[in-house]
């Protein structure tokens, strides 16, 4: 399946993520995937991914959760995946088949309008995926839709905020004397830390039907690989890529002043850095 309905939802973000977003995230899959992963690993472990399942993976990205949910759903059981990133599902595909995993659905399309097959998942999962919505509660109307009324469930991981988060924090307190002055970022704007408010997010999910809501703090360090691919980590991921992207002249001195601050997090050839995530799980009642 390609290309659901109604994709002005949420054009931005589609514009966003098929362009220097999406390619960025191909081109550093790996070390993000090294990074992440065991975050995402911590929300699977509440899932619980059972043989036999139908589940859907919300932002699937390059596909690292498709295929441990594939995996872990196996033989019998099915996974679909979405994402609006079409090079990043174009990864996700490409990593599907060198895993052998003939049990995934890929569909380029906006999780929060597409049409999915009513009361038709076991679980509804997402690594990161669902912090981008326009209007998350129709979004999770939409996912409450298609899970199995009664026994259906949502598990994800997202952000907490900037400052609970050392590896994005660090980076860019360090880089900010070196940049135009910004104007304060809209706090629930579609973005990474959309969710970091955690009264906010147990008022989407309720409003959109879920009950049993769980919302967990999980603190973890995370691995930017080496000094080298650390420092390019933090300046081609996130907020900081956007602002040396719209600043140029400040990248020299910015990537500088980078490898001077996560030198400090660096141990036995690796940048390891604070991460601070909200575990969230909830029922289709």
């Amino acid at each position: 399946m390609e290309n659901g309905t109604n994709a002005a939802a949420n054009a931005d973000q589609i514009t966003y993520w098929n362009a220097r977003a999406g390619d960025t995230w191909v081109a550093l899959q790996k070390r993000l995937d090294v990074q992440i992963g065991p975050l995402g690993e911590k929300a699977l472990e509440r899932l619980a991914p059972k043989a036999g399942e139908s589940v859907l993976d919300v932002g699937c990205g390059c596909g690292h959760t498709t295929v441990e949910l594939a995996r872990r759903v196996a033989p019998s059981g099915k996974v679909i995946a979405i994402d609006i990133s079409k090079p990043m599902l174009e990864v996700a595909r490409q990593q599907a088949g060198l895993a052998h995993a003939k049990n995934i659905e890929f569909i380029e399309a906006d999780a929060q309008t597409y049409p999915f097959d009513a009361n038709s998942f076991d679980a509804v999962f997402s690594r990161f995926g669902v912090m981008f919505f326009v209007d998350p509660v129709a979004a999770f109307k939409n996912l409450f839709a298609a899970l199995k009324p009664g026994s259906g469930r949502l598990g994800f991981v997202c952000w907490r905020k900037l400052a609970e988060n050392e590896w994005m924090a660090a980076p860019m307190a360090a880089a900010m004397p070196l940049l135009p002055p910004q104007l304060r970022p809209d706090p629930i704007a579609p973005g990474p830390f959309a969710f970091a408010d955690a009264e906010r997010v147990k008022g989407i999910l309720t409003e959109a039907g879920f009950g049993d809501i769980s919302i967990v703090p999980h603190d973890q360090k995370v691995e930017l690989g080496g000094l080298q691919d650390a420092v390019e980590h933090c300046a081609r991921v996130g907020a900081l890529s956007r602002l040396l992207n719209e600043n140029p002249s400040a990248v020299d001195p910015v990537m500088e002043t980078l490898r001077d601050t996560l030198q400090e997090f660096e141990t036995d050839g690796a940048v390891k850095m604070g991460a601070g995530v909200w575990l969230v799980s909830a029922r289709a009642r």
